[in-house]
């Protein structure tokens, strides 16, 4: 579906009016045909939401569609685009998120009202994905690393991918690693303050997986030349042991000291990966000592596997869609 920026902007700015209107139909051929033309169902589904619902659900949509039409036109350049950029894609459906638990009186208001925190916990997965996917993007025609980062180490993003370059562009990640890290402190705060055990597990998952996923591509080469991915064992393993701020606690502390121990003596950027790490064992365990995880059987292991999988496999592709979706627009 080719459309005009001249057309794409003023619906992207007014989206969210259409969510009232029972007869809004949008015809496509993309892959997200179904639900353009069905949209009529969807409005009417959220028409039925009570009004409380409603309002939180248009505020959410509002804004992101404004800062879809900001990125229309505009590629991220600084690292405050990158984290604005974040903020749109998956913070502000964290923002919703945590109003929503607020409203259905699941968490105490403060949750709703602490938007810092709540956007944290969504730029936290974005950035390790858009780390994570370098070479997917690339593939595709898609940049998401900031300008202001990786135009120190090469004249052209893609230009990282290059052998010669292979040295130049780890250092660039482990850089953008360093930034992401600093979430943590905020992720650990919202969790702390989850009182719903159904709504913690939501929270917290994604967050763990995110861990897990910066720290097997930290130093690694590999990000430059093919896929990097955790392993679904260890997806299963993460999902059933994240079940309280202790266990997410503790997983934040071992994953984050398995990149410290991975802190080329080289990289220019060692002193502050050591820096933000230390700061986070120590927000984690003041007292130096960590909770071990509990384990499973392999019973249960196999049985949660298909589970995980779908799971971690959804957050991506969510993920990948809105990006994607950004980028067509830009195009």
């Amino acid at each position: 579906m080719t459309i005009s920026l001249e057309t794409k902007v003023p619906m992207l700015h007014n989206f969210h009016s259409y969510l009232y209107q029972p007869d809004r139909y949008m015809e496509s051929k993309e892959k997200y045909k179904q639900v353009l033309e069905d949209f009529p169902t969807i409005s009417l589904e959220f028409r039925n939401l009570a009004k409380v619902y409603r309002d939180v659900i248009a505020d959410i949509c509002h804004k992101m569609g404004a800062g879809m039409a900001e990125f229309l036109q505009k590629k991220v350049e600084s690292l405050q685009d990158w984290d604005k950029y974040c903020h749109y894609i998956v913070g502000l459906v964290s923002i919703g998120l945590s109003r929503l638990f607020s409203v259905l009186e699941l968490e105490n208001p403060i949750i709703g009202q602490d938007t810092e925190l709540a956007n944290s916990m969504g730029v936290f997965i974005e950035k390790a994905i858009i780390i994570r996917d370098y070479l997917e993007d690339q593939l595709a025609g898609r940049e998401f690393w900031p300008r202001e980062v990786w135009s120190r180490y090469a004249k052209k993003l893609l230009d990282l991918a290059k052998p010669e370059n292979i040295d130049l562009a780890v250092q660039c990640m482990n850089e953008l690693i360093i930034n992401t890290l600093h979430h943590i402190p905020d992720v650990l705060t919202y969790l702390s303050r989850l009182k719903t055990q159904s709504v913690f597990n939501f929270c917290a998952i994604p967050q763990v997986l995110a861990i897990a996923t910066l720290a097997a591509c930290y130093n690694n080469k590999q990000v430059f030349r093919g896929v990097v991915k955790i392993r679904k064992g260890q997806a299963v393993t993460l999902m059933m042991d994240a079940t309280n701020i202790q266990a997410v606690k503790s997983i934040m502390y071992q994953y984050v000291e398995e990149i410290y121990r991975k802190i080329p003596s080289t990289d220019p950027s060692s002193n502050k990966t050591q820096q933000i790490i230390v700061s986070i064992q120590t927000i984690s365990f003041p007292n130096g000592m960590v909770v071990s995880h509990n384990h499973y059987s392999p019973i249960y292991l196999s049985c949660a596997m298909l589970l995980a999988a779908l799971s971690w496999q959804y957050l991506s592709a969510m993920s990948e869609a809105l990006e994607e979706d950004v980028q067509a627009k830009r195009n």
